[in-house]
């Protein structure tokens, strides 16, 4: 297994990683990375949001076959852990994904050919997976793949953005103070995806890039945050409201899209389980929405804060 060299002077990837408290997590997320077949050299840069515990030593002191940076911020947000990151890489190619991922062993090498291949290209999603070892991993599963599915444009672009998979060239960071909205404290990946719809770019969806999502909480876990995530993200999709750009689907399409949902359960590496907690989540999502808009009217901008 060929390793990037550890002195990289010029890297093709800078891969920032934005970490509050998910220490235990991070560790696979790096081990991906240095089981990485024939990949260009890459730095990993892991802003640290002012998490409870500091980095253990396992991270200051790392075993990988790659450069690693830690840098230190109060705890500002994810957005601007992010933008830390992209000040402080050096790599041609910007490369975001998040503690709970882990990269395929060839994920670097075909991310890297895609970019190589399409120079007039400047964003690029890779393909995000669920793990199907628990019923929460297989619903994930079930909703990546589908949601993947619709919004893939017949031009190979897709009309998606998650920074748990997403890449693009350094170029179009220079200048620019920040990539991410520090105020969208979530969707902020969203709300990149508006602007870049607003300038007529999408990204291109590289299938065989693929990076899989871990999501370590029980079913309870996952409501809990479900809640607070739609508390957070009402600003954001405020400020995408505000630019006229259409992100969320509408009714019936979310209809069909739980069609498409039913129809994928029913192999067995999946399982109508996983439909029903999908649908359990949005349920949950679309119900406290109103609940928090009405809230917010009667008892002003801060409460719950």
């Amino acid at each position: 297994m060929a390793q990037p060299e550890h002195n990289c002077t010029n890297p093709f990837f800078s891969i920032v990683i934005p970490i509050f408290n998910d220490w235990m997590l991070l560790k696979d997320c790096l081990y991906s990375l240095g089981a990485q077949i024939t990949p260009p050299c890459f730095e990993v840069i892991l802003v640290d949001d002012g998490s409870e515990e500091p980095a253990p030593k396992s991270v200051r002191n790392p075993p990988y076959p790659y450069p690693l940076r830690v840098i230190e911020q109060p705890h500002n947000g994810i957005p601007a852990a992010r933008n830390r990151g992209v000040e402080a890489s050096k790599g041609l190619i910007l490369l975001f994904v998040d503690a709970d991922c882990r990269l395929r062993p060839d994920c670097l090498t075909r991310l890297a050919s895609t970019i190589t291949q399409s120079p007039n290209q400047d964003y690029f999603q890779l393909r995000l997976i669920g793990n199907v070892s628990s019923l929460v991993g297989r619903a994930e599963q079930l909703r990546l793949a589908t949601l993947q599915s619709h919004l893939l444009q017949t031009d190979g672009r897709i009309k998606y953005l998650n920074t748990a998979g997403f890449a693009m060239r350094h170029t179009k960071a220079d200048g620019k103070a920040e990539i991410f909205d520090p105020l969208a404290l979530r969707a902020e990946d969203t709300l990149l995806l508006a602007n870049l719809m607003q300038a007529g770019e999408l990204p291109l969806f590289v299938r065989d890039a693929v990076v899989e999502h871990m999501i370590p909480l029980s079913l309870p876990g996952c409501l809990r945050k479900d809640i607070q995530s739609v508390y957070l993200e009402r600003r954001t999709y405020r400020i995408i409201a505000s630019k006229g750009v259409k992100i969320r689907i509408t009714q019936m399409e979310r209809l069909r899209l739980l069609w498409s949902m039913w129809r994928t359960a029913s192999q067995p590496s999946v399982g109508r389980s996983a439909w029903f907690v999908v649908v359990l989540r949005q349920t949950l999502q679309r119900a406290i929405s109103p609940l928090f808009q009405y809230l917010r009217g009667r008892s002003g901008a801060h409460l719950l804060v």
